[in-house]
């Protein structure tokens, strides 16, 4: 594992900080914050420090071939066989060999290849600059340790959001950080660590117990119980990491795009990945499904291409079959709302109801340990003959009032917060008698904050569940 999360926040994130606040030479905090991001990983990941190293070194090569014009494709073919096939070798070797034994009937040893964490992150944002610099999108890094800078950046290195090349080139070599940055990013840090630490948790551990026990153990209440818990869970898990890694960016001076906005408020399954992961789908809409012909080529070649799209997108989340059941559920939704314009056209409540039902039971699939427990797993959620005396029990011991609250908290975090609270301050600050009243509340929300920061800080320190659910992706 990488830094614990006392280490990071108490040892490694005030060092990291202070050096570059002092020091103002650019090249100076390149270089710290380089050194930083590999000691980072390489903490818990000594010997894979070095693959992204070399991950780097080959892309750097590449990316320079390419510019010079003569042999580009094969530049560019040679560097995606590398990208693509480092990520098969250590994240599907074992998926395809287990499938390979269940087809054939054979026993071929399973190797067992650790998992480098961040793989499928830092392998995505090295394709596409490749990419980009073969298409003319952007300019060839003759840097090294600047595009080592790039891929290896602490803050999102691990579970992203996925950052393109061409979207910070320019604040590699000039950025500012200034005390207004500062604050804005460690208060959203901070919002993001409270995400995870009070409210992804929280649902996890009610989803990871209801999801351990037996498909005979689960009625209709404590299947739908464990089900919003892990919707809930993975939404929080995830979108507090980006949140982390927006705030630390912005306090080192970097700008990374927002990966989500407010998914769970979609009224449709098309509108919800324009909303859920969003590098993820961006990456795979530009690299993946407009070279392949996009809408372009009619529409059984479209249809082609989105359930093939969502297919890569189930398996780049692991390698486990329910994944790509997770991505192939997802794109079938996606071609019926293309041919059925009912979907498109229910009313609001019914088509955010439909999508949000939709999204539950992908999830349960996303989370189950084989396809056939996921299947079993959906069924019971729609099983009314299995309550007993004992299920409810099991669903009532974990409404404790810490889980209502948290709960209710999550429900209501869900929608457009942020937007409102943008909004209203806007509102306020275009009116100047209310202009001081909006400071006094900006530096409640800082100390508010900031007492979350040691909260969440000592809620870490009692070592309680705190797992990543992106670590492994």
């Amino acid at each position: 594992m990488v830094f614990s999360s006392i280490t990071f926040l108490s040892i490694f994130l005030p060092i990291v900080f202070l050096l570059n606040l002092v020091i103002r030479n650019i090249k100076v905090r390149n270089g710290i914050l380089m050194v930083a991001s590999l000691v980072f990983y390489a903490y818990g990941e000594p010997a894979y420090v070095l693959l992204m190293i070399l991950n780097a070194l080959w892309n750097y090569l590449l990316a320079r071939g390419i510019a010079k014009g003569k042999g580009a494709k094969g530049f560019l073919v040679l560097a995606v066989c590398l990208n693509i096939g480092t990520l098969i070798l250590f994240k599907y070797t074992g998926m395809l060999v287990q499938t390979f034994d269940t087809l054939t009937g054979l026993a071929v040893p399973v190797p067992q290849i650790r998992l480098p964490i961040g793989i499928s992150f830092f392998t995505f944002q090295a394709l596409s600059y490749v990419i980009d610099v073969y298409r003319g999108e952007t300019e060839v890094q003759k840097n090294y340790f600047r595009l080592l800078l790039y891929i290896s950046f602490f803050p999102q290195l691990i579970a992203g959001p996925i950052v393109k090349y061409r979207d910070i080139s320019d604040q590699i070599t000039k950025r500012d950080m200034t005390l207004d940055k500062v604050a804005q990013g460690l208060r959203r840090f901070v919002c993001g660590l409270a995400k995870k630490v009070l409210i992804a948790n929280t649902m996890g551990r009610v989803a990871d117990l209801i999801f351990a026990g037996g498909l005979q153990e689960l009625s209709i209440v404590t299947a739908w119980l464990g089900a919003v818990a892990y919707l809930f869970q993975i939404y929080y898990d995830f979108s507090g990491y980006s949140d982390m890694a927006i705030g630390l960016g912005r306090m080192f001076g970097f700008t990374f795009k927002e990966n989500f906005n407010y998914p769970y408020t979609a009224g449709s399954i098309q509108d919800f990945w324009r909303r859920w992961h969003i590098s993820l789908s961006t990456w795979f809409k530009e690299y993946l499904y407009i070279p392949l012909g996009g809408n372009r080529k009619g529409a059984a070649r479209t249809d082609l291409n989105k359930i093939f799209v969502f297919l890569m997108t189930g398996l780049w989340h692991g390698a486990n079959w329910t994944f790509v059941i997770w991505g192939l559920w997802h794109g079938l939704f996606l071609l019926l709302e293309a041919h059925i314009p009912v979907l498109r056209k229910l009313p609001k409540g019914l088509n955010k109801l439909y999508t949000l039902l939709v999204v539950v039971l992908g999830f349960v699939m996303f989370r189950a340990d084989t396809i056939s427990f996921g299947i079993g797993y959906i069924g019971r959620m729609f099983t009314f003959t299995t309550v007993s005396r004992v299920s409810i029990s099991l669903a009532l011991e974990q409404l404790t009032p810490w889980f209502i609250g948290i709960l209710a908290a999550a429900i209501i975090g869900c929608g457009p917060i942020r937007k409102i609270a943008g909004s209203v301050k806007e509102h306020i600050l275009n009116e100047q008698l209310m202009q001081s009243s909006w400071k006094a509340v900006d530096l409640i929300l800082y100390f508010l904050a900031f007492l979350g920061l040691v909260f969440c800080m000592f809620r870490l320190s009692s070592g309680a569940y705190n797992p990543f659910i992106y670590f492994r992706f």
